[in-house]
């Protein structure tokens, strides 16, 4: 099954390129054109197929058509509420409720945001493959993206690696943090648990938060703050706030006290990226959820 096709004119500047130095250039990974091979058609040049390795010259233009993934059949389509804050025929972005996981784990089979978007799409008629850019803690609230063929998931992945998708996060945080600040600290799971981290100099992986505050609640003595990551690790904000005396309330692995709230504060604010396909520049925002503006009220 054909997912997308698309039609590329070649330019002056780009006659005497190959197909795949063409579509490298494009963003197309190795992985991608080797795809596209063997998928009859895949590659085709005024209307002919094409090698991967054939010259391109000014006036022609090169067709792909993109082959859909198999579809995820091992995720059971349920009707569960979506909040789709953005939607085309390339990527898809929803703002994620809190206890909601994004993928099927152990515990976990029927009730994560994939199986949703399994029934979305089968209600839509469409297959349907699992492609989330990133990725969010089942408690963590706030903005998700979604790729919805191998083509915007081969670039938004790219981008995730070289960090020009660009995200800011909201959280909620135990005493009152007055001006901006870094935190550079290694990070390693904790010996003899699966999932908890902990700052780690000896064993850890280099991580680095920024954080800034935006305002406090003298009431719950909690400040919300706003943070950008340079690195990804597991539970990074949350380890590193804790590390420095201001943890999360109400996260159970570190720091269990829900006099507040139930679950860790902590929102996928703001998303930015370059579309895909277009080349557009992508910018979202989801409001604080109602349990964290809450807290805020005086």
């Amino acid at each position: 099954m054909i997912k997308k096709t698309l039609h590329y004119p070649i330019s002056n500047e780009q006659a005497g390129l190959t197909a795949e130095q063409f579509l490298k250039a494009k963003g197309y990974s190795h992985r991608l054109i080797v795809c596209l091979k063997h998928t009859p058609m895949g590659l085709s040049v005024n209307g002919k197929p094409a090698y991967a390795n054939r010259r391109l010259s000014p006036g022609e233009a090169l067709t792909v058509r993109l082959p859909e993934d198999e579809p995820s059949g091992s995720i059971v389509p349920v009707q569960l509420p979506l909040n789709i804050v953005y939607e085309d025929e390339d990527l898809l972005v929803i703002n994620k409720e809190a206890g909601v996981p994004v993928h099927p784990s152990q515990g976990h089979y029927t009730n994560t945001l994939a199986n949703g978007l399994a029934w979305y799409f089968r209600e839509k008629g469409q297959p349907f493959t699992c492609r989330a850019v990133n990725r969010l803690d089942r408690d963590t609230t706030g903005l998700l993206l979604f790729a919805k063929h191998m083509l915007s998931a081969c670039i938004l992945s790219s981008q995730m690696l070289n960090r020009s998708i660009h995200r800011e996060y909201r959280a909620l945080v135990q005493g009152k943090i007055q001006k901006p600040g870094t935190i550079t600290a290694p990070i390693a799971r904790k010996e003899g648990s699966t999932i908890e981290r902990q700052v780690d100099y000896e064993k850890g992986e280099a991580a680095c938060t920024h954080y800034s505050p935006v305002c406090y609640s003298p009431r719950y003595d909690l400040s919300l703050i706003s943070l950008w990551l340079k690195t990804g690790r597991t539970h990074q904000i949350r380890v590193h706030l804790r590390s420095v005396g201001h943890p999360l309330p109400g996260d159970f692995l570190y720091n269990p006290d829900y006099r507040c709230i139930a679950r860790q504060p902590l929102h996928s604010f703001s998303l930015a990226f370059t579309h895909p396909i277009t080349g557009e520049t992508m910018k979202f925002k989801a409001e604080l959820p109602e349990d964290m503006a809450s807290l805020l009220q005086l």
